[in-house]
């Protein structure tokens, strides 16, 4: 089957079905064309509408697809104030980089292909999603600023951005909200207290999975196997 794919995507318009190479196949091979080709002539649209501009205006967070020049894929986690994603017209939005850290997977992605993925989900209120597709660059801050002078500074310590990404739409689309669980937002008062930028260890979540133990032990269990024994004089 693979060998059947032919690369590329389309974002529909000028007659060219919308979707990729590769989901046209799977649709084929799983009769599935009937509901895709709905799917794609009702919600998938090259623009931000008015409610997805407004929905994308109140997301405290959004996970952000991303992969190499070889398609070597990360995916992550980006969250801030409500509003720190900006639409900045019906086909670009932009949002800062915060500090991390210091690996800058998605970054180092988007330098080699600009193509990304960014899905937001409101859990809490309207249990629905918005995936937006499109082609990013990286800027400075200084350039954005210059350029938008009406993104106000950030007001919380250690969360001003070095740089932004701006992703030009291709794609915008509903994610369906079936499946999407019902969350309840803990009052501001409940949260446990958490510096932005900070690189207190802990706070940042320790060795919550136990890979540096698990990486440590592996090390010492190898110097161990090195170690020469009497028998080998």
């Amino acid at each position: 089957m693979a060998t059947e794919i032919e690369h590329g995507r389309h974002a529909e318009r000028g007659g060219v079905r919308s979707g990729s190479d590769g989901e046209h196949l799977m649709q084929r091979h799983l009769g599935t064309i009937e509901r895709a080709d709905r799917f794609y002539d009702e919600q998938v649209i090259d623009q931000l509408n008015p409610r997805m501009r407004e929905f994308i205006a109140r997301q405290e967070m959004f996970f952000l697809a991303s992969a190499d020049r070889r398609g070597e894929c990360d995916s992550t986690f980006r969250a801030g104030p409500p509003g720190f994603v900006r639409v900045l017209d019906d086909r670009t939005l932009i949002y800062p980089e915060y500090r991390g850290n210091g690996v800058m997977a998605s970054m180092g992605n988007i330098a080699e292909n600009p193509q990304v993925g960014i899905l937001m989900v409101d859990f809490t209120r309207d249990r629905i999603g918005l995936h937006v597709n499109g082609r990013a660059r990286i800027l400075l801050d200084e350039e954005v600023r210059a350029h938008h002078p009406e993104i106000p500074p950030d007001p919380a310590p250690g969360r001003r951005a070095r740089l932004w990404v701006e992703v030009s739409v291709q794609e915008a689309y509903i994610h369906c909200a079936k499946h999407i669980p019902h969350l309840q937002k803990v009052p501001p008062q409940q949260r446990a207290a958490r510096d932005w930028g900070t690189d207190d260890y802990r706070r940042k979540g320790g060795d919550f999975f136990g890979a540096a133990e698990q990486r440590r032990s592996s090390e010492s269990a190898r110097r161990a196997d090195t170690v020469p024994t009497s028998e080998g004089y």
